[in-house]
């Protein structure tokens, strides 16, 4: 689960995101599905930018509180305590509380009409080096999340 922000006419918005996936490495890219529905797919489709903000365990209430509101009605920062940051190649804020922050570009929208997929580049990653171990949260639909857990370490030939 991450939360993806935007900025747009003046206004910041926070929504929830389940689908998302890494794409490629080099340049590093990230599919992810945004409903024509939420008001930040109006902020993405016309600016292009966004932030993914990766949040730990300790945000669930926030998470789960963002999802259950609208950015037309509510400033969603303020509402549930999150501190917006100005970004270094973005136009849209980054989460001060969240473990791990990426400045996205939308470099393709061919989806996007028919599926509501974008494809963003992140041009700029951020990490709480104070957070060695982030318990991240994981959306496993109709309000049930789960923890990441154990970490193992496997041979890899990959550096």
């Amino acid at each position: 689960m991450v939360l993806l922000t935007t900025a747009h006419k003046g206004s910041q918005d926070v929504m929830p995101m389940s689908w998302h996936t890494m794409m490629d490495f080099e340049p590093p890219l990230l599919g992810c599905v945004v409903s024509e529905n939420n008001f930040s797919f109006i902020a993405l489709k016309a600016t292009r930018q966004c932030a993914i903000n990766i949040p730990t365990f300790e945000l669930a209430m926030q998470v789960v509180g963002c999802g259950n509101t609208t950015g037309q009605r509510v400033d969603k920062f303020a509402a549930f305590g999150l501190t917006s940051l100005p970004a270094e190649q973005v136009a849209a804020p980054i989460i001060e509380e969240c473990y791990a922050n990426l400045e996205c570009r939308v470099v393709d929208t061919r989806l996007t009409n028919r599926y509501n997929f974008f494809v963003l580049e992140v041009v700029k990653a951020w990490i709480d080096p104070a957070c060695p171990q982030p318990r991240t949260l994981h959306h496993r639909g109709n309000g049930v999340f789960m923890l990441a857990g154990e970490t193992i370490t496997l041979p890899s030939l990959k550096k």
